[in-house]
């Protein structure tokens, strides 16, 4: 018999390397063909990439107007590759105003859709649960608490832990960091971890770079600016200024945090590393102007770092759209690094944190899960 064909599909960095992960895990226990969307980590694991998540990656809603056209074009290959090919599940990554719709027209066609990585609608536009109920036959959740938030609303979904949790590890000793890029491991470090995505690069490196200035204004500080997968030097060389040194590294990311004094870290995946590498942090961020008028009247929760959302309270400083400012970071850092006593005090509150992020294992349960519903028939509908 010919292999199980299913559809996998992340539109963005993290996503892909999570799903990347499900997908070598889910040829470890069955005879399946993956093909899908994604980027360099799935298709490393041996998924056929119908289309590149790099054509519609966005940050944000005024962002999507532009990316319309090339999230319309993917959309349409995905459903007429899932026409022709007939797969027997689809497995979506987060990325929610896409796969939502995808979701949609593939359950028309027959398929079983399972959301892997639920989005956090908990914290964003809730009501959309109604849609996942909708559209899903199974959710997997990544954090303890949206398993009973997504059961209530009517959606059959599974605890299965963080896929970050036992895969985040430096490599280097912070001597050893310090010494291969020529630093200094008596004095302090700070990293910067701006985002993957050239939007947040370009909303985040301009103040950064103002905050470094400051910074260096005040004290000796070593700069490491740590690049998230698939980035490169040319994307951020713009950004850099010749008063400010700055140690660019690739492929370093946890390396680097565990090396740092302090992080500076763009909200997100990043910071939920950084909590596992036990790295006192800064969360930053900054959307359009637009964007983040819009998105002030869908938010529901107080806070916006994730770290802070798991743990219940503030366990880092968070600095968002016009608290984002070269003065605050700059003044947040100054303080962190003048005090060891604040620093010894975010790294407890991180320590709940990643108590709370579940065992080792999230992919492998999640594997276990899928591959046990390839005996379940297909519904038509």
């Amino acid at each position: 018999m010919p292999p199980t064909q299913i559809l996998i599909s992340a539109g963005e960095a993290s996503g892909d390397m999570y799903a990347g992960r499900l997908a070598a895990a889910l040829r470890a226990r069955a005879d399946v063909h993956l093909y899908g969307m994604g980027g360099p980590r799935m298709r490393e694991a041996g998924v056929e990439l119908v289309a590149d998540c790099a054509e519609v990656s966005l940050i944000g809603i005024v962002e999507i107007v532009e990316k319309l056209p090339a999230l319309k074009r993917v959309w349409k290959r995905l459903v007429g590759e899932s026409k022709r090919r007939k797969p027997r599940l689809a497995i979506l990554t987060d990325f929610p105003g896409f796969h939502l719709r995808l979701a949609r027209a593939l359950k028309r066609q027959g398929v079983q859709n399972i959301y892997f990585v639920c989005p956090q609608f908990w914290a964003w536009r809730p009501w959309r649960a109604n849609l996942v109920r909708r559209r899903f036959v199974r959710g997997l959740c990544i954090f303890p608490f949206e398993q009973e938030w997504y059961r209530a609303r009517g959606v059959p979904a599974d605890f299965i832990g963080h896929p970050l949790v036992g895969n985040v590890a430096a490599k280097r000793s912070r001597a050893e960091f310090a010494a291969f890029y020529g630093l200094d491991a008596a004095k302090p470090i700070v990293v910067l971890l701006p985002g993957s995505r050239t939007g947040e690069i370009a909303h985040h490196m301009p103040p950064l770079m103002e905050a470094c200035h400051l910074i260096t204004k005040s004290r000796p500080v070593q700069f490491v600016l740590a690049l998230a997968p698939g980035m490169n030097e040319s994307g951020v060389a713009g950004y850099l200024r010749p008063d400010v040194p700055v140690c660019v590294v690739e492929d370093a990311t946890y390396d680097a945090l565990g090396a740092a004094d302090l992080a500076v870290v763009s909200s997100g995946t990043a910071t939920v590393e950084a909590a596992l590498m036990d790295a006192p942090m800064i969360v930053i961020y900054r959307l359009a102007p637009i964007t983040a008028a819009i998105a002030r009247f869908l938010v529901r929760t107080p806070m916006f770092a994730m770290v802070n959302l798991i743990a219940g309270k503030h366990v880092v400083p968070e600095l968002f759209q016009k608290d984002f400012t070269p003065e605050r970071v700059a003044s947040e850092a100054l303080r962190l690094l003048d005090s060891p006593e604040a620093r010894a005090g975010i790294r407890r509150g991180l320590a709940e944190v990643r108590e709370k992020l579940g065992p080792p294992g999230a992919i492998e349960r999640a594997a276990d899960i899928i591959a046990g519903m390839l005996a379940i028939p297909t519904v038509r509908s």
